[in-house]
């Protein structure tokens, strides 16, 4: 089961990640003041993640493969983790497609 989990940082900002089915963090979010905010960026996951052309890939200097999920507007609203080849990273955004509109929202400690 996928699913996002809306959480507090230690600095007190909310944030949240999307976990896949095996509980692996595939998407994490920058930091908002109010949990509102973090529920719209949620919502925006969700509207967004179907639409290929709001992922910009990217290769890290160590040479790993992650992914950007933007808004219609281009701001980031989340990041992947790092994967070691570039067929897992577009393994991993297409399932991001697949499941993410339908993931559940929990809040966590």
């Amino acid at each position: 089961m996928w699913k996002f989990e809306c959480y507090k940082d230690k600095a007190w900002e909310f944030r949240f990640r999307l976990k896949a089915w095996n509980g692996q963090i595939i998407l994490a979010s920058e930091w908002y003041t109010t949990k509102s905010a973090c529920d719209n960026g949620i919502a925006s996951i969700k509207k967004n993640c179907s639409d290929m052309a709001r992922y910009e890939k990217k290769t890290t200097d160590s040479g790993k493969f992650r992914f950007n999920l933007k808004a219609s507007n281009g701001q980031v609203i989340g990041t992947s983790q790092s994967y070691k080849s570039e067929s897992g990273r577009n393994n991993w955004i297409k399932s991001v497609c697949d499941n993410a509109p339908e993931a559940s929202v929990i809040e966590v400690d």
